[in-house]
């Protein structure tokens, strides 16, 4: 039987399963809030029976059985579970009134990663906030975590607050990090700034989780003409929450004071070619492989005029020398397999 063709039934059609997908996803956060409060409940409960009856770890263990047998089709009442809404109650504690509310608002898998990694409570809440306004998945907070998002954030220097008006200028700073962690490349500190320009592009969707939300890649080695001349931009993006283009360029060494002038050119040449009325000024950020001269960084940007921030980058963590020392080297690696070979091993 051939499906009836009616005019206009194929928007119409997009249009409720758009609303479908819309009920289902609210339907989830309301099932997994709902879930979170009791959790929170039942961890309060549970600290308060502890302490104040005496009942010490055997409640959790005794109510672990009896959930388990009057409610067997229910998921969630094991030991380690029950355990864990316990120190979830008591990281957080009654400090603060909106933190159950806050909390509530990402998956338990989420919150019991947080808890488990992190000892600090502002720490906390700000990976708890960042999983809010990113939509992060476990994996993509798990590595947030590891590469210390918390003391990187915010903490690239820059001119923002001297050439950007409130709001933009707080946004702006809290976009940029010191360092960006590479750990997705396979690239040597030899490399050339092409080699590293080609390979994060190829690798754009890594690049752009390090970067942070908003950006948006427009393009490579961007062209711009001023005077007749050609000029090439690294890495051009937009960012949707600052409503500006960001001019990315990226340096193999330390920073140098001229590295500033050129972007501040750079800039000016966006704003009068590429930006349009409606976007804001557009932002540069200088990548380098080492900015250990905070001051000279701090220099070169206290007069230019345009929204400039400079921050390391890093491909990987380096090993700590007693293990580096431990290592094999690449020729006792190659003596060895001769050696196999030779023996008939390998």
């Amino acid at each position: 039987m051939s499906a009836t063709v009616l005019p206009g039934y194929g928007s119409f059609l997009e249009e409720l399963k758009a609303k479908i997908k819309s009920a289902q996803i609210k339907a989830a956060l309301t099932v997994n809030a709902q879930m979170l409060t009791l959790y929170w409940d039942l961890g309060k409960a549970i600290v308060e029976k502890s302490t104040q009856a005496g009942w010490g770890n055997a409640v959790v263990e005794q109510l672990s059985k009896d959930f388990t047998q009057d409610f067997p089709t229910l998921k969630g009442f094991s030991r380690t579970n029950l355990y864990a809404m316990r120190s979830w109650y008591l990281f957080y504690g009654e400090q603060d009134p909106i933190v159950p509310q806050l909390v509530g608002q990402i998956p338990w898998g989420h919150n019991r990663l947080i808890i488990d990694k992190i000892k600090d409570r502002t720490e906390a809440l700000f990976y708890v906030q960042q999983t809010i306004q990113n939509g992060w998945s476990r994996d993509v907070l798990a590595h947030q975590i590891q590469t210390k998002l918390f003391a990187r954030q915010g903490k690239a220097i820059s001119n923002f607050t001297q050439t950007l008006s409130k709001p933009q200028s707080d946004l702006a700073t809290q976009t940029l990090k010191d360092p960006y962690i590479f750990d997705f490349l396979s690239l040597t500190d030899e490399a050339h700034e092409q080699e590293l320009e080609k390979a994060l592009v190829s690798h754009i969707t890594k690049f752009l989780l390090e970067l942070g939300a908003g950006f948006a890649f427009v393009g490579q080695q961007y062209h711009v003409e001023v005077d007749g001349d050609d000029y090439y931009i690294d890495l051009l993006f937009y960012h949707i929450k600052l409503h500006c283009y960001v001019d990315i360029e990226l340096k193999i060494g330390e920073f140098k004071p001229e590295y500033a002038g050129k972007l501040n050119f750079y800039l000016s040449a966006l704003d009068s070619q590429v930006k349009s009325m409606e976007d804001k000024p557009s932002i540069g950020m200088i990548l380098c492989r080492s900015n250990q001269k905070k001051v000279t960084a701090e220099y070169a940007l206290r007069d230019m005029n345009k929204p400039i921030g400079i921050a390391e980058y890093r491909f990987t963590e380096a090993l700590p020398e007693n293990i580096r020392t431990e290592l094999p080297t690449i020729e006792a690696l190659e003596e060895e397999l001769k050696k196999l070979k030779q023996d008939g091993r390998a």
